[in-house]
């Protein structure tokens, strides 16, 4: 199951509590085309107020992520890491777990 890291933690939490008020808002993390010929699907994310149908809901210290099917399966073992650069700028990184 994906983890988060406290900073990836405190990071999600405010970005979802500045761009909703839905309660049961989270961030989404979903699949996009690749952009390059033979490379592989992205991951985007956004803040959304409800999950797709499909998406799994993933719970971390109150902070939900809704991972469609490819996000989903591509983070499962993983840890989500983020980070806030001088300009404000929000960038994730995706770490393995280590045993």
């Amino acid at each position: 199951m994906l983890t988060l890291t406290d900073n990836a933690t405190a990071i999600v939490t405010t970005l979802v509590t500045r761009q909703s008020e839905a309660p049961d808002a989270g961030l989404r993390i979903h699949s996009t085309a690749a952009q390059e010929q033979g490379g592989g699907a992205r991951l985007a994310v956004l803040v959304t107020t409800v999950p797709e149908p499909e998406d799994q809901i993933v719970e971390v210290s109150g902070t939900r992520l809704f991972l469609d099917e490819a996000a989903s399966a591509a983070l499962e073992d993983k840890i989500l890491d983020a980070g806030v650069d001088d300009e404000g700028s929000v960038s994730f990184a995706v770490l393995p777990k280590v045993a």
